[in-house]
């Protein structure tokens, strides 16, 4: 008997070169659209356009700041004693301090240590909590509920009175003051991160990513983290705000930057003494203060809109 081993090789069904650069456009397309209908979003609230101006400008200003204020060795322990607590002018347009210091360069340059200390806090807070959130949510187990109740125990302590015992034991200054909110604002982005996988992780491209063996972690970088984007974005926009008013309320009291550091919140509790008549002293660091949270916040509402549009009340 003759027989043969007749193998029929399928050919593998090569993509079409045409077909696959289609699809890259479409997606292109998608995405530009989407950016289009954000951005229409965006601009259509009042409140979210004055809030990017009011950002944009204080980015600006903590960038070339150096290069616009009329007196930069102000900013240091320069003392003018003949022009002291000089009312607002042509020449000091905020005044001068109980120094001579003119006003409006500190608070200019105070622009910048103001950015530098929010983002520390909330790129540490970030680091710290964003990795065990999504470890918490996707893996869960022991290990999971050790973070949970470990966050749970942060969190309901006060977090201004942990601040403040946290630099009562390090000591005052700023570098401690930053240590300090870091610790007490990580706790949030847990919760936060933890309760996002737990629902994105349901998700059916989520069950279709493990049906063909893909790692937990590349899920986890490739598709739970990509979806959790939106609300951290939202969360530290809004976060920034609050954490320089925290430093602030530190340096107020003592306990953050030190002086002569042009910090607003030293500055403000520095003119408390020469209110109402020097009312300058103490005004123009509150507005700035005031004003930068403000846009934060109005800022971090228009983001919530459009990247998490499910928070919406």
């Amino acid at each position: 008997m003759t027989g043969k081993n007749t193998q029929n090789t399928e050919a593998q069904p090569q993509e079409n070169p045409q077909s696959s650069w289609a699809r890259w456009k479409e997606e292109k397309e998608s995405s530009i659209r989407n950016m289009k209908l954000s951005w229409y979003l965006f601009r259509k609230s009042p409140t979210s356009m004055l809030g990017a101006v009011i950002v944009g400008i204080f980015l600006i200003m903590a960038m070339i700041g150096p290069m616009i204020v009329p007196f930069p060795e102000d900013a240091t322990g320069t003392v003018h004693i003949e022009r002291k607590l000089t009312a607002p002018n042509s020449t000091h347009l905020f005044g001068t301090d109980e120094l001579g210091r003119d006003i409006y360069t500190r608070v200019v340059l105070g622009t910048r240590i103001s950015l530098q200390i929010g983002l520390i806090i909330i790129l540490v807070a970030m680091g710290i909590g964003v990795p065990l959130g999504v470890t918490a949510g996707y893996l869960g187990g022991p290990f999971g509920e050790l973070i949970m109740r470990i966050t749970d125990m942060f969190l309901s302590i006060p977090g201004r009175i942990f601040a403040l015992a946290v630099v009562g034991a390090m000591g005052p200054g700023m570098t401690n003051c930053m240590i300090a909110l870091s610790i007490v604002w990580w706790p949030g982005y847990v919760r936060l991160v933890q309760g996002r996988t737990l629902a994105v992780r349901e998700e059916s491209f989520i069950e279709a990513a493990r049906s063909v063996g893909a790692k937990k972690w590349r899920i986890i970088f490739n598709h739970i983290l990509p979806n959790c984007s939106s609300v951290i974005i939202v969360k530290a926009s809004m976060d920034m705000g609050m954490a320089i008013l925290a430093a602030a309320g530190l340096g107020f009291i003592g306990l953050g930057a030190q002086p002569p550091m042009p910090e607003w919140g030293v500055m403000i509790s520095e003119g408390r003494n020469f209110l109402p008549e020097w009312w300058w002293y103490a005004t123009f660091p509150g507005l700035a203060i005031f004003t930068t949270v403000l846009g934060f916040n109005l800022l971090g509402d228009g983001l919530r809109d459009i990247l998490d549009p499910q928070s919406r009340g």
